[in-house]
């Protein structure tokens, strides 16, 4: 495994587990405790996925010592208030069963940030949370809430993948100490990504399958991926990421794959913001 310097000093993996939209718990239990015996150490849930009681039952049940563990979990906007975040933490807390996380994210640019900011300002301070940050903040917002605020986001948490490269968040994100974490880095399928000639070609060569090369890209440029899979075989596929390398040339080739497009709803859309206060 390696691992990135968060601006708090501690270490995060650079390659973690999602859960988003592994809505049955059971199965969400097992693919947690697959994603364990197989190596992972992070572990990314929310609020709003539903299964933080699974998560938290598969860590319990697996043997691996809560310090060796990088567990993240996500304030909803339904809760993003001053006054509504510190219930809704402790509520997250409750379900997976510990008494801190290591990384607590505002999951939306949307409601009262700078109120639920200052939540977790204090969840920080009272070592509830080891780290804050946001996820889905566009470069405008995370400079805003940096200069408006003593603790500038550790973390933001973006949909990343070679079709949407986010270079242009690299000079906020280095400029404000704010670590790249990838959502959806296979563009949650909604793509032709993994039939792609040019990362297929890549893979080829290597001997890696088009998804461990999507993920070697995303480590490679000190971004923490966060793949996500209920089968146990694409769970130890995932992991086998850092057994090679890609060259310079590969990387210049997927650069040129970028098309600055979301798989996903922009955030700057009015009609996405609706939808997802109606979720």
């Amino acid at each position: 495994m390696e691992f990135i310097r968060l601006a708090t000093g501690a270490s995060m993996p650079l390659l973690g587990f999602g859960t988003y939209l592994i809505k049955d718990l059971a199965v969400c239990e097992r693919a947690v405790g697959d994603a364990l015996e197989a190596g992972y150490r992070l572990i990314d849930t929310a609020q709003f996925y539903g299964n933080e009681e699974a998560v938290g039952r598969a860590i319990r049940h697996s043997g691996v010592p809560r310090g060796e563990l990088f567990v993240t979990t996500k304030l909803w906007i339904s809760d993003m208030s001053e006054e509504k975040a510190a219930p809704a933490f402790g509520r997250s807390l409750e379900r997976l069963g510990m008494d801190y996380v290591d990384l607590y994210l505002l999951h939306h640019p949307f409601g009262d940030v700078y109120g639920a900011w200052r939540a977790a300002q204090r969840f920080f301070r009272d070592g509830r949370a080891r780290a804050i940050g946001v996820s889905n903040f566009y470069a405008d917002r995370v400079t805003d809430l940096a200069l408006n605020n003593e603790i500038r986001p550790h973390v933001d948490q973006l949909e990343t993948h070679p079709y949407h490269q986010r270079r242009e968040m690299e000079p906020t994100l280095a400029e404000y100490g704010t670590a790249h974490q990838a959502w959806g880095p296979f563009s949650q399928g909604k793509t032709d990504l993994l039939e792609n000639p040019v990362l297929k070609a890549i893979g080829e060569k290597h001997g890696k399958t088009t998804a461990q090369v999507c993920l070697r890209w995303l480590t490679q440029r000190g971004v923490c991926a966060l793949p996500k899979s209920t089968h146990k075989a694409r769970i130890r596929e995932n992991f086998q990421v850092f057994d090679f390398r890609l060259c310079a040339s590969d990387m210049a080739a997927i650069a040129l794959l970028d098309t600055g497009k979301p798989a996903g709803m922009p955030h700057t859309d009015p009609n996405n913001i609706k939808r997802i206060y109606a979720m």
